[in-house]
């Protein structure tokens, strides 16, 4: 039960709204990380790096210098060590919102 009453148009727009959300960042683990293809299940394994992902996911999103797909600057961040650091300082220097 819904706290505030909602007609069927607002309420399928708030749904729609969160599933977009909800696609977009799975789009982005499954294309970006090739979530889908992991087959790690071992113990707390397959939840520990969901977490690991969606961290990555976070910072590469910051990252604002190059215009690149989440994949490519992944994968960039995988070659080059110098990007790599640039991500994780910028991610340092931000103020944590409150």
């Amino acid at each position: 039960m819904l706290s505030l009453p909602l007609d069927a148009a607002r309420f399928a727009e708030k749904v729609w709204g969160h599933w977009g959300i909800e696609n977009q960042l799975h789009w982005v683990l499954d294309v970006g990380f090739r979530e889908d293809q992991c087959r790690v299940m071992q113990d707390n394994a397959a939840a520990n790096l969901a977490v690991i992902r969606h961290i990555a996911v976070n910072l590469i999103k910051q990252e604002k210098s190059t215009k690149a797909g989440t994949r490519t600057k992944r994968m960039r961040a995988g070659w080059d060590d110098q990007y790599l650091h640039k991500i994780f300082a910028q991610s340092a220097q931000q103020k944590p919102k409150v």
